[in-house]
């Protein structure tokens, strides 16, 4: 299957998507709050509107599930995953490392997806066999192997810790740098070469639906802490080659 037709319209939807979320950036807006109090804004909204009425558009009976309107046209075995903002928070907050991110899903698998980062103009895609493309460039991860050398990102050490409560002290032991420069950013930074390890305790498959494509065409890996690959799996962890054995043994055991 061709599959830069798709790649290419994923870049468009989350670029153009991005440029919807400029309008209200650093402008005061307040969020409403959802159900689960998660923040929700206009600029969510309307995003992700403008998303689906272009898949609509142009792939007439795709699936389409994202996080603001839920999920539509179930059973197509082409779907795609909108996540309008990955990171309101830091959106409403004024901080520049949010993302729009859009994925396609083909009989249940990730073979398509776009990140775009809309303040920092930054632009992650890739596809199956396509490798992985940073503003025009490859991605690649990088080769460090050894914990002393390592960053690892996430968007939240508290939640991190009320996962799983020694996590954060492992890292430590090891004597990695950990930061959070999080969301959607923090997968950026890896699948750039510029981390080495990103962790999320909760992610549902509208938070990384990109990543399980990006990570593989970068020489990565992204999946759920037990080292299972994929975006179903309700956590999220990116790493590169070189440390994945020792990131899973660690998590697994300490």
């Amino acid at each position: 299957m061709n599959l830069q037709p798709y790649m290419e319209f994923a870049t468009s939807l989350a670029y153009h998507a991005g440029k919807i979320t400029l309008r209200y950036f650093n402008t005061g807006i307040k969020p409403d709050r959802k159900e689960n109090n998660d923040p929700v804004t206009i600029a969510d909204r309307e995003a992700e509107a403008y998303v689906r009425a272009e898949v609509e558009k142009n792939f007439p009976g795709h699936s389409i599930v994202g996080e603001e309107y839920g999920e539509q046209g179930n059973g197509h075995p082409f779907r795609w995953i909108v996540d309008p903002i990955d990171g309101t928070i830091s959106f409403v907050q004024g901080v520049p490392l949010y993302g729009v991110l859009i994925a396609l899903e083909i009989e249940g698998v990730v073979r398509v997806g776009a990140a775009y980062f809309p303040p920092l103009d930054e632009m992650l895609a890739a596809a199956d066999g396509m490798g992985c493309w940073w503003n025009g460039r490859r991605a690649r991860v990088s080769n460090v192997g050894q914990f002393s050398e390592a960053c690892v990102v996430t968007s939240d050490f508290q939640h991190l810790s009320a996962k799983l409560n020694d996590i954060v002290p492992r890292f430590e032991k090891r004597k990695a740098l950990l930061r959070t420069w999080g969301d959607a950013y923090g997968y950026l930074l890896v699948a750039t070469g510029r981390a080495e390890v990103a962790l999320d305790p909760r992610m549902d498959v509208y938070d990384c639906g990109p990543y399980p494509v990006i990570m593989k065409e970068a020489g990565g890996y992204f999946g759920s802490w037990d080292g299972t690959e994929g975006h179903t799996h309700g956590e999220g962890l990116a790493c590169n080659a070189a440390l994945r054995p020792e990131v899973l043994k660690l998590m697994r055991d300490g």
